[in-house]
């Protein structure tokens, strides 16, 4: 096995941490004051007969969905109405709420669709200042893949870099790609960095496999493709540049979490089953 030659760092380690996810978005009905409430927890003032009798509705869903996306943020419960502090089972609930309300977000397939074909000859740019590179570590594993259950995830959880030259790569693997500053060698759904194919094209801003699925479509437009949905979507803040950086990890950390998926801050078959991509 060849040495590697000596890379800069850009303040970037191999090691992912872990990454905020982004709260889960309300919809927010009519502000109507929360009614005050005697020693019996009788509402009282604030609210007419027929006021109370549509708050009731909502919370029961009889005016369709519209309404019942309203009710996740219900006025508080008598408890916190009168001063005190909501209970630990309903502060729960409003959570279980919101979070519904959120894994029930789904992008739009028409938008999704518009997306890739304006993507159809996208090319991603080495952009180190932005996004700082990662560097070459042997020892490296992607952290926390040991627990992700699931054949899904078994390239994440069997991936370690390794070092070889042009020859071995071609022997082993017939498609081997330039993609964004690096190359990548493609591998059963999988594109993953060709450490050591060339001492001039080392730029590599995550370092793990990437799904693209069995047509072997470029890494950095299937990631552009991805970071646009989430932009749509409110997950992600950044550019559309097709690296996988960490605001990019970041904003997947946030919608795998929402939909319920395994939280691998990159770009896997469930996730992209999950925004119609696959």
């Amino acid at each position: 096995m060849n040495q590697p030659g000596t890379m800069k760092e850009h303040g970037a380690t191999t090691q992912h941490g872990a990454t905020n996810e982004p709260g889960a978005m309300q919809e927010h009905g009519a502000k109507n004051e929360p009614p005050r409430t005697n020693v019996s927890g009788e509402q009282v003032g604030g609210q007419t007969p027929n006021a109370r009798q549509r708050i009731e509705e909502r919370r029961k869903g009889m005016k369709g969905p519209a309404a019942a996306a309203k009710t996740s943020t219900n006025p508080a419960p008598p408890a916190a109405a009168a001063g005190g502090a909501p209970s630990g089972p309903a502060s729960g609930q409003q959570n279980m709420q919101a979070n519904a309300g959120a894994k029930a977000k789904k992008p739009d397939p028409q938008q999704v669709q518009q997306i890739k074909l304006q993507h159809a000859n996208f090319r991603a740019q080495p952009k180190p200042q932005q996004v700082p590179p990662v560097t070459f570590n042997q020892n490296h594993r992607i952290e926390g893949s040991d627990h992700w259950q699931g054949q899904q995830y078994e390239a994440f959880r069997s991936y370690h870099p390794e070092w070889h030259d042009e020859g071995w790569y071609h022997s082993h693997y017939p498609q081997v790609t330039l993609i964004g500053g690096g190359y990548y060698f493609f591998n059963n759904g999988y594109w993953f960095p060709a450490w050591g194919y060339s001492s001039s094209a080392q730029y590599y801003a995550y370092d793990g496999p990437i799904y693209v699925g069995q047509r072997a479509e470029p890494p950095d437009k299937v990631i552009a493709d991805v970071q646009a949905v989430l932009q749509q979507m409110g997950y992600y803040k950044g550019e559309v540049d097709g690296l996988l950086g960490p605001m990019t990890r970041e904003a997947l950390a946030g919608y795998q979490a929402d939909q319920g998926l395994t939280q691998t801050e990159a770009i896997d078959e469930p996730t992209l089953d999950a925004l119609g991509m696959s």
